[in-house]
């Protein structure tokens, strides 16, 4: 939450940017490409900073060791544990939505399942006027930027301003 409300600027910045980023390379390469080219940026970046340390200690005549030892000396596994949480919560959640499906599917209630049908009838439309990828960018922007403006402006002023000014006959408060 804190990166949505733009605490920290940097950390913020950088994970907007670089989410935004990423999703724009979707929509020009295939995924497969863009994980590549991450992974090459990456590489590049470590082997350069590895042989930078290696001539700096060369020249320097230090033995200060390999730059990244203590990463390469992290412990990144999973325990059994965690990985049967992360089971568990996954299946609870696929077991969840197919009950949820199966009883709009199945119309076991008939309300439910229409109102199902309009909104699948609805994303219909939806997915005709715009690629899934151009929705999950919206979907981004407007992660970052809503709850600024809400907190900034307090949108149910805002809202009620306008709901004031479309309404015939509604005054203003006075102020």
């Amino acid at each position: 939450m804190e990166l949505l409300y733009w605490r920290d600027l940097k950390q913020t910045g950088l994970v907007f940017g670089g989410v935004l980023l990423l999703l724009f390379s979707l929509t020009q390469f295939s995924v497969v490409s863009v994980v590549a080219y991450l992974a090459l940026a990456a590489l590049s970046a470590t082997i350069s900073f590895r042989v930078y340390k290696s001539v700096l200690q060369a020249v320097q005549k230090t033995d200060e060791g390999h730059p990244f030892k203590s990463y390469l000396e992290m412990e990144i596994s999973l325990s059994h544990d965690q990985m049967q949480r992360y089971a568990e919560n996954t299946q609870h959640y696929i077991n969840s939505t197919l009950k949820e499906l199966r009883r709009l599917f199945l119309v076991q209630d008939l309300v439910d399942s229409l109102k199902f049908a309009v909104l699948m009838w609805l994303l219909t439309y939806v997915g005709a006027l715009f690629n899934g990828l151009t929705l999950l960018i919206m979907a981004v922007v407007s992660m970052f930027s809503m709850p600024v403006v809400y907190e900034k402006y307090q949108c149910d002023l805002f809202c009620g301003f306008v709901i004031q000014e479309k309404i015939p006959g509604a005054k203003r408060k006075a102020e």
